[in-house]
């Protein structure tokens, strides 16, 4: 597969190093010789500095031999022209592009359905808004993924100190709970393990496992995890990702208030909310926050531009006794250290843009993908093919490769949490949990039987 990525920045960067480290054919152009330098010295991809949005630039990187173009720079409008411009130049190949502005929201189904010039249109920032809202219905979630639906929940939590399933073994949980529950992975000391049943939970630990939407209330309490309901949310920064959340929560009933630093913006959002308070102001100040009853808020998201400043309101935000914390991070080189600092719920606009973007790049019928936040693996929703390796076998006896799992089966609007003697059937949505080094087998075995490769 060759990909050509119009974009060397943090998104680019990372799904260029993807696809890379799974072997496929990738071209990245940018404008920036400093970005085209680091991702030369760091990626083995060809690396073009140019502009994507140039003909001639993206005949040299050999777009009629291409399956897929990714037009994901900081610019909508350049990423429009690129689409367009490779849509003159090669009709047959797929393209995707990043646009964020909120005022293409109500075109994104016009620019995809009647447009020829874009495939998929990707707004990361939706995506971010759903994850929060996620966050917030969780209690002490620090990662949550919705499959099937909203049918059945991926969820990833931190076991505390003296949880009642501290140290016992995997398959004596369903008994100790009164429900079975499918654990896909631990991280334990930045290690990701797929576990057996004999294997422990141990305090630190963190669990990632799907639960039928139903039953997640009664796993969570199990976790020690008491659901509160969110009535007051504070949020730090009234920009795009922002404005989003706020429409939402109001409506949701959620007693809201906005803290930005820019005087036109306050006068901005004032006018377009209905019921968030509005105030101007540093978001770091603990005088203001002290002003604002930052102690009986109980969510605080940080959504600013700026990860320094994100990070230090969350820590205060807490230190104060604010319920929870979400904070927005872009750089994916932070993202390790939260942990050790005390923060657990982070949401990323670049890594939802390399979700959706997988999502298309992935082979075989794959609806949605999930990469977990430290990268070491993917969680992959797909419809089992008849011509698929996977289907007509106990998952026990399958082709499943080591590092990889089923943990979960979508038949006729039913949802099944499978066992190593279920039988995957033609057209049942599957989740399938991978480590990364494993993805390629797991959309080799998605699209056709092994023999023919």
């Amino acid at each position: 597969m060759k990909i050509i990525i119009v974009g060397a920045g943090e998104v680019g960067y990372h799904i260029a190093s993807r696809m890379s480290f799974e072997n496929k054919d990738v071209v990245v152009i940018d404008r920036d010789p400093g970005a085209i330098k680091r991702l030369s010295d760091n990626v083995d991809v060809e690396a073009i500095n140019g502009s994507g949005s140039s003909p001639r630039v993206l005949k040299e990187a050999g777009l009629k031999e291409a399956e897929i173009l990714l037009a994901v720079t900081d610019s909508d409008e350049t990423n429009l022209v690129a689409c367009l411009m490779a849509d003159i130049i090669s009709p047959t190949t797929k393209k995707l592009a990043r646009i964020r502005e909120g005022d293409f929201d109500a075109y994104h189904k016009v620019l995809h359905e009647q447009s020829p010039h874009i495939d998929t249109v990707i707004n990361p920032e939706i995506e971010v808004v759903k994850s929060i809202e996620r966050f917030l219905s969780i209690p002490g979630a620090v990662d949550v993924s919705d499959f099937a639906d909203g049918m059945l929940k991926f969820v990833g939590l931190y076991l505390d100190q003296g949880s009642r399933l501290a140290g016992i073994r995997l398959k004596e949980i369903p008994e100790k709970i009164g429900q079975r529950i499918l654990v896909a992975a631990v991280v334990r000391k930045e290690e990701l393990i797929i576990p057996g049943g004999d294997a422990r939970l141990y305090p630190g630990d963190l669990i990632y496992f799907i639960s039928e939407e139903q039953g997640l209330s009664s796993i969570l309490k199990a976790f020690d995890k008491q659901v509160k309901p969110v009535r007051r949310a504070m949020i730090v920064g009234g920009g795009r990702i922002g404005t989003r959340l706020a429409d939402i929560l109001e409506k949701g009933g959620i007693h809201t208030k906005i803290i930005e630093r820019s005087a036109h913006r306050c006068s901005e959002l004032a006018a377009e909310m209905k019921k968030a308070v509005v105030i101007q102001g540093d978001g770091s100040d603990q005088r203001l926050l002290l002003e604002e009853n930052i102690h009986e808020m109980d969510a605080v998201i940080t959504l600013t531009n700026d990860e320094e400043t994100n990070i230090l309101v969350s820590l205060l935000a807490k230190r104060m006794g604010a319920g929870k914390s979400i904070t927005r991070l872009n750089k994916f080189s932070y993202f390790p250290l939260m942990p050790a600092i005390g923060i657990e719920q982070v949401v990323s606009p670049r890594l939802s843009a390399i979700n959706t973007i997988l999502q298309h790049i992935r082979r075989g019928k794959v609806l949605s993908v999930r990469t977990l936040t430290d990268e070491q693996a993917e969680v992959l929703e797909a419809e089992a093919l008849e011509t698929s390796d996977i289907v007509g076998k106990p998952l026990h006896s399958s082709s499943l490769p080591k590092g990889s799992l089923v943990i979960g089966i979508i038949r006729e609007g039913h949802v099944l949490i499978p066992s190593g003697d279920s039988v995957i059937e033609p057209g049942d949505r599957i989740i399938i949990f991978a480590k990364r080094q494993v993805v390629s087998k797991i959309e080799r075995i998605l699209t056709v039987k092994l023999e023919f490769f």
